[in-house]
């Protein structure tokens, strides 16, 4: 916008001076042509009137006059010949304004061009006894002063476009700046800032547009915090009474004898662990949807190193194989933009989702490596994998895959995956693995390498 603008300006002027130089510069060019036309016309006629007369006194007037016109003026001067009168003056050559004027006695304005003019000006007037004077003055004197009267004004032309050019770049910065303070306020907004305000200033028609944008943030802010709390609040609350509701169910079981009895107590508990799983993943849900903290690089491979040593142990006991490939294992020097906890929380959704599929003595293998301008990360297991309609709907909240443990989990994991990572900019995507099963594949920012000296 801010070149738009600048551009607006510069045309502007550039057609204001078009319009005033131009014509004024053609006007001076005109004025130019029509004096020195008048001037060498007047000395011509002068010169014709001392031919006409023939007498002695007459003839050496026009030698002396002539010969101080040529050497005081780029012209020079010819006339026809008369008894002994000027016989050192040159003679004209026969042509056709020679002849219109000692036959029909009609003076001729010859400028070479009829572009401005040529190299010489010629005008030929009559004398009386079919003779003529002839003057013959060049241009280069007069095409000298064009150019400095044109190139004066394309100087100044330049230098006022130039002018233009800054001062357009200063008013166009003032008056885009309360847009771009509405555009930091929204880029801000897209980063999941809802505390971020616009600066009420500039023209009435932008202040309106930032309170209103302020106002609706606001609102947004409020609405989105009112939300998450209740979330928190309620997943935090149901967590005491379904413990409570547990541990009555253990002690029912524990006190009867009746099998069907038991049965239906045990039923029960499932349900309430998992109602509790439930509550546990809302909890989770809400802290990964509260106010975002500033991405900063960190190190992929020391996270990834972290979490699979958490991990393995829980996948040795179903004789489970986590493997590292990539480049990711123990170097540092594979920097990603994440928030603090955020990698760390959506690793451990990633592989407690494939150690849930995976068949006893299958293999998660886990990638890190960089791709372009980010780090790609992957997780691939060796369980049934999904349909493209399950892939489509997995990120969905309390949507739960048929695992080979059987229908578990809250169905919240991925949901919070997808959160996570679209808050430090990054995506998650899911796609079937070359030999079976599902690949997680979660792509994040890459950032500037730490020195290695």
């Amino acid at each position: 916008m801010n070149r738009q603008l600048i551009r607006s300006y510069i045309l502007l002027v550039a057609v204001a001076i078009l319009l005033f130089t131009v014509p004024v510069a053609f006007t001076l060019t005109k004025q130019l042509r029509d004096d020195t036309e008048l001037s060498v016309v007047r000395e011509a006629n002068t010169m014709a009137l001392l031919l006409g007369n023939g007498d002695d006194i007459s003839c050496e007037a026009l030698t002396e006059v002539a010969n101080a016109y040529g050497e005081k003026t780029p012209g020079k001067v010819q006339v026809t010949p008369l008894s002994s009168c000027a016989p050192d003056l040159p003679r004209p050559a026969g042509d056709a304004a020679l002849t219109r004027a000692m036959e029909k006695n009609e003076p001729t304005t010859d400028w070479g061009s009829d572009f401005i003019w040529g190299k010489h000006l010629t005008v030929t007037v009559p004398a009386q006894g079919e003779s003529a004077v002839r003057i013959v003055y060049s241009t280069s004197d007069m095409t000298k002063r064009l150019w400095s009267i044109w190139g004066f004004r394309a100087g100044l032309a330049v230098l006022v476009l130039a002018a233009a050019a800054a001062i357009g770049a200063i008013a166009a910065r003032r008056i885009t700046a309360p847009l771009r303070e509405l555009n930091g306020m929204a880029s801000k907004f897209s980063d999941g800032d809802l505390t971020a305000r616009s600066q009420v200033t500039g023209p009435p028609e932008t202040q309106t547009l930032a309170r209103t944008l302020n106002q609706g943030a606001e609102r947004l802010d409020t609405l989105v915090a009112s939300q998450r709390i209740f979330v928190a609040d309620a997943s935090h609350q149901l967590r005491t009474p379904l413990t409570a509701l547990r541990l009555s169910l253990d002690n029912i079981a524990d006190g009867t004898d009746d099998e069907f009895v038991r049965e239906d107590v045990e039923q029960a508990t499932a349900e309430v662990v998992r109602m509790s799983r439930l509550v546990n993943g809302l909890l989770v849900l809400a802290r990964a949807e509260a106010k975002v903290t500033a991405a900063e690089p960190l190190s992929l491979g020391d996270i990834v190193d972290e979490r699979l040593s958490v991990w393995r142990p829980a996948a040795d006991e179903r004789g489970v194989t986590i493997t590292l490939r990539g480049s990711g294992g123990a170097d540092g020097r594979l920097l990603v933009l994440a928030s603090p906890g955020h990698l760390d929380q959506v690793l451990d959704n990633v592989l407690s989702n494939a150690l849930e599929v995976s068949p006893d003595g299958g293999t998660i293998t886990v990638r890190a490596q960089p791709q372009g301008d980010e780090m790609e990360l992957t997780v691939t297991d060796e369980g049934p994998g999904m349909s493209d309609a399950e892939k489509s709907r997995a990120f969905d909240r309390f949507w739960r895959g048929q695992g080979l443990t059987g229908r578990s989990g809250s169905g919240l994991g991925l949901a919070v995956v997808r959160q996570l990572v679209t808050d430090d900019g990054g995506t998650v995507t899911l796609a079937d693995a070359p030999g079976g099963g599902l690949s997680v594949v979660i792509s994040l920012r890459a950032a500037t390498q730490k020195s290695t000296g």
